[in-house]
């Protein structure tokens, strides 16, 4: 197996890996990295996954160089590696919605995460993050994006990728995402509407 690399804006890159034997057709699964004076990873990968995006990791910037891990929701394909990133990244920390660190993260965790507010925005110097908490979308209760808003880059879990559907302008077919992705953000007091996301680039990790 390999992990490619791809810039899909300025300093954010997608780490894709390709497993063909996970369903009929194989599964590709994917994580970012956006490159800047505090790098932050977004999903890790599966463990068994984590010679292979670790070493894409460190093709973009050193890997203990690393300073936020981030992720969309908890789970094996999310977080699997997170502690093993943890171990080679001495600096680094775990972010996430404050539900998810109280209930899970602040067990399973090796260091104490860093628990956000929604709305909340992480300054990692030329790119600014934004934590926004989206129960139940894609999966369980402390489930939540990340949008850039320096690029305007909605970084996703697997399953708002079917919700949320990007058309080929960068916008968002409305019509298709019923009361998924698009419109979680709408009903967002933080100032994150839906005319503000409708030149958002959606990158999902899971395809």
């Amino acid at each position: 197996m390999h992990t490619a690399v791809d810039e899909i804006a300025p300093d954010t890159f997608r780490l894709s890996t390709y497993i063909p034997d996970v369903g009929p057709t194989g599964m590709t699964f994917n994580q970012f990295l956006i490159r800047d004076e505090q790098p932050m990873l977004f999903h890790t990968g599966h463990r068994q996954l984590f010679p292979l995006v670790s070493e894409a990791v460190g093709t973009l910037v050193p890997l203990e160089d690393l300073r936020w891990i981030a992720f969309g929701h908890i789970e094996a394909d999310e977080c699997g590696s997170m502690n093993q990133f943890l171990a080679a990244a001495p600096g680094a920390q775990i972010t996430h919605g404050a539900l998810g660190c109280m209930v899970s993260l602040n067990d399973m965790a090796d260091r104490p995460p860093v628990p956000l507010e929604d709305g909340q925005v992480i300054e990692l110097g030329r790119h600014r993050v934004r934590h926004i908490d989206t129960p139940h979308v894609p999966h369980g209760w402390e489930a939540r994006l990340i949008f850039d808003d320096t690029d305007h880059s909605l970084l996703v879990g697997e399953g708002a990728r079917r919700r949320a559907v990007a058309c080929g302008n960068g916008g968002v077919d409305h019509r298709a995402t019923g009361s998924g992705t698009a419109r979680a953000l709408s009903e967002k007091r933080h100032g994150l509407r839906l005319y503000q996301i409708q030149s958002a680039q959606f990158y999902a990790t899971m395809e």
